[in-house]
């Protein structure tokens, strides 16, 4: 079981106590020692000055010598012992004749510890860094020490110029107040990051790689420009890392140079860094020792090759991949050594990967410190061992990179530790907990939606349950909405995750469609990795929807396809659906490399009172060009279907706009009620398919941790096959409907910026291939509320 909160708190207030308690034990080792090895005491002691402490305790830290007398080195080793406890300001011995006289002054207790000034680190943060503790002894050492360490915390978020000092205030009765008084100072940033010996990869490419960054005009909102030696030292392993996944096995990063310069107030820092030679997988072999165990059959969960790039993080994914596979098999103390021999002339490693029994020993016991806010079992489930069972050095270094991609923690250490017994293994989990909550009050435009205003709120830690929750709330020009969410990742303790979202949105008409539209429902999902790069999820989501017209905004007659689905009235969609995503992409949030595809079906008519069926597909390939430009190919299709007689509602159509070929409006193309009178509104497709190709490229002279990239595009696509009625009753008009499957194209660029609140996107496309009566708009501005 490990240590609960409580628990250290009470060890915490007992402290005081428990330094009593070893003086006593002292006392009586003392005595005891004395009894057996020295003659009787000649010299008497008297103590003076105690209040707290018992006489007999102090006199239980003097040894009289074979005589039985105190002499000088006697007394000289009682008095360092009495003033080593703690337990006194100040100990003087007089020596007259045959007696000696101890005067005492007695260390005051502490009745409260507190922090003054501080607004950068908060006072639960500050108090597990300082040594003294209320109910405790003042100890003028462990002020001064304690000074030291909280001058080292406000360094560590780059305020080297902080000041600290002592305050004590006497209360009476021997008991007094600490205060420490801080004061802050400036922030002292990283000015400037510099690389050396780097020739495979440029700085934009390294800077990119770190989370340290140069400060500049938008470090106040995303922050990482203090000097922080911990971050530094976390920057050279993932720039090593990084090497080692390119190809380059024998990379080093021997220092990191942090210079402060008085002129700038700031540090310039320097990463120097050894490549070494580009490698690729040679030969790769699997050699095992365990009896009964067939390797061949575990050479297809291999995630290297031979003849590719030398991959230090896939060979680290096959070991755990192994790891856990021999577990399933039945084979727990087995583990699996990657040795590597390198052929420096041509340039390649060959793999063994060595599976043998290793020593049987057990978890006796895991341990976790520094969890102030989250709960243990939340820790505990990211173990795929548990108190008991087999220990695996794999799988505890696994668990500790999944800790650490929770970002729940600033630090994170696993630790084995001897056990009770020789076979026995404690492991000792130390983190150090992290902000995890967001708020946001924020602004925009597109030229989809209009000027709106959005206020998040949300924590991806909720009271430390590991439960995640989101709440947004808009309101725009053109549109308003709420949603509210919660996503559990253990959902009953298993490895699938479970959510649910409840959502409300009303648009209005606008210069694109004469009509608005109004829904709200509930959307429950469940999701599971199936592999470390597949993974997929299913949901149910019930929903009501209906598309409102408003007469006093109409410049003309509705089209009749709209006008008689705002007659239908509102409509219940019941749905079920699932989306299978394969990703292989290098960073989720600005990727160079790989693949992303993900398929979605889903499936109404489970009650409710629609009935189709929709797929949609949305592949994405990356490839980088050079250091600083990277290429995107991108095909999207999709195709909805009625089914048990029943026609699509036109709210759940396609409809082609600037999210498919830019440079066209928001139902600027697809088919299109042309009737002579009426708003000639696009009535949507059951059909479409759209193709990107796009260059990205930073921008020369804009510091790659601004997030400003430039972008050149080609797009190309088409929505077509309008599956809803022509004819209706009552009415002697039928849809003069355009319904071709035309293709539509467009040549642009335009700017995309990472700002800290979602991507802002500003393009200009020029449309090459187009249908006379596609809407057209040729600048386009989108943005994540900021």
């Amino acid at each position: 079981m490990w240590p609960s909160m409580a628990s250290d708190r009470r060890r915490a207030r007992s402290r005081a106590a428990g330094a009593l308690v070893i003086a006593a034990l002292a006392l009586f080792s003392a005595q005891a020692f004395a009894a057996e090895t020295t003659a009787p005491p000649r010299e008497t002691i008297e103590v003076e000055g105690n209040r707290r402490i018992d006489a007999e305790t102090v006199r239980s830290y003097f040894h009289a010598a074979g005589d039985g007398r105190f002499d000088e080195a006697a007394r000289d080793a009682a008095l360092k012992a009495l003033l080593s406890t703690g337990l006194f300001d100040k100990v003087e011995i007089e020596h007259a004749g045959e007696r000696l006289t101890v005067h005492l002054h007695e260390a005051p207790l502490l009745d409260r510890v507190a922090f003054e000034g501080n607004k950068k680190i908060g006072d639960t943060e500050l108090k597990a860094v300082v040594e003294a503790k209320p109910r405790g002894t003042l100890q003028r050492t462990v002020v001064q020490a304690d000074v030291g360490r909280i001058m080292e915390a406000y360094r560590h978020v780059g305020r080297d110029d902080v000041g600290v000092r002592p305050e004590i205030i006497d209360r009476g009765n021997d008991r007094v107040d600490l205060v420490y008084v801080v004061s802050e100072g400036v922030k002292t940033p990283v000015r400037q990051i510099n690389f050396t010996g780097n020739k495979a990869f440029g700085k934009r490419q390294l800077a990119a790689v770190i989370k340290t960054s140069a400060t500049n005009m938008l470090s106040f909102l995303i922050g990482g420009d203090v000097y922080d030696p911990d971050r530094v030292a976390a920057d050279r392993e993932q720039l090593r890392t990084y090497y080692r996944s390119k190809g380059y096995a024998d990379a080093a990063v021997p220092s990191a140079l942090a210079e402060y310069d008085p002129a700038t107030r700031g540090f310039n820092l320097t990463f120097t860094i050894d490549e070494g030679p580009l490698y690729h997988f040679g030969d790769i072999t699997i050699a095992c020792n365990v009896e009964g165990l067939d390797p061949e059959k575990l050479r297809r969960l291999l995630l290297i090759k031979s003849g590719a790039s030398f991959d230090g993080t896939a060979l680290d994914k096959t070991d755990d991949v192994l790891a856990i596979e021999l577990a399933k098999l039945g084979y727990p103390f087995a583990h699996v050594t990657p040795r590597t021999m390198r052929d420096t002339t041509a340039r390649r490693i060959d793999v063994a990967l060595e599976i043998a029994e290793g020593a049987r020993s057990y978890v006796e016991r895991i341990d976790i410190h520094g969890n102030t806010r989250t709960r243990g079992y939340v820790i505990r489930r990211e173990f795929d061992i548990a108190e008991g069972d087999a220990y695996n050095k794999s799988l505890i270094d696994r668990a500790e990179r999944h800790l650490k991609n929770l970002n729940f923690f600033k630090t994170v250490k696993i630790t084995a530790k001897p056990g009770s017994v020789p076979d026995r293994v404690i492991l000792d989990v130390e983190v150090a907990e992290r902000e995890t909550g967001d708020f946001n009050i924020a602004g925009g435009y597109s030229t989809v939606d209009g000027w709106l205003a959005e206020v998040k709120l949300g924590d991806s830690n909720f009271m430390g349950t590991g439960v995640a929750v989101k709440s947004a709330f808009t309101y725009g020009q053109y549109t308003r909405g709420i949603d509210l969410s919660a996503t559990e990742p253990y959902f009953l303790d298993s490895r699938v995750s479970a959510g649910i979202d409840l959502f409300a949105k009303q648009t209005d008409s606008n210069s694109y469609q004469s009509w608005g539209s109004e829904s709200y429902g509930a959307m429950m999902l469940l999701g599971t990795p199936l592999t470390e790069q597949l993974g997929m999820q299913w949901r149910y989501s019930i929903s009501r929807q209906s598309l409102t017209l408003d007469p006093a905004l109409l410049a003309a007659a509705p089209s009749l396809a709209i006008e008689q689905a705002a007659l239908a009235g509102p409509q219940w969609v019941s749905a079920v659906g699932d989306t299978a995503t394969y990703s292989t992409l290098d960073n989720t949030k600005a990727p160079t490399s790989g693949i992303n595809s993900q398929l979605r079906q889903d499936l109404a008519g489970l009650g409710g009172d629609v009935k189709f069926m929709r797929t949609s597909e949305d592949l994405r390939y990356y490839h980088p060009i050079n250091e600083d430009v990277v290429s995107l190919v991108r095909a999207q299709g999709g195709y909805i279907t009625g089914w048990g007689g029943q026609q699509v509602p036109l709210l759940d159509s396609f409809f082609g706009g600037p999210t498919m070929v830019r440079g066209f409006a928001p139902n600027g193309f697809g088919p299109r009620d042309l009737t002579p009178g009426t708003t000639m509104d696009n009535v949507g497709g059951s059909m479409y398919w759209a193709t990107t190709t796009e260059l990205q490229s930073n921008i020369p002279g804009v510091p790659a941790e601004y997030g400003l990239k430039a972008i050149a595009f080609v797009d190309a696509g088409s929505v077509f096959r309008y599956s809803g009625p022509t004819t209706f009753p009552g009415s002697t008009q039928s849809l003069q409907l355009a319904n071709a499957n035309i293709v539509r194209s467009s040549v642009g660029a335009g700017l995309t910026w990472a700002s800290p609140f979602g991507a802002l996107t500003i393009n200009y496309a020029v449309p090459l291939t187009k249908a006379s009566y596609d809407v057209l708009q040729p600048l386009g501005f989108s943005a994540s509320p900021f």
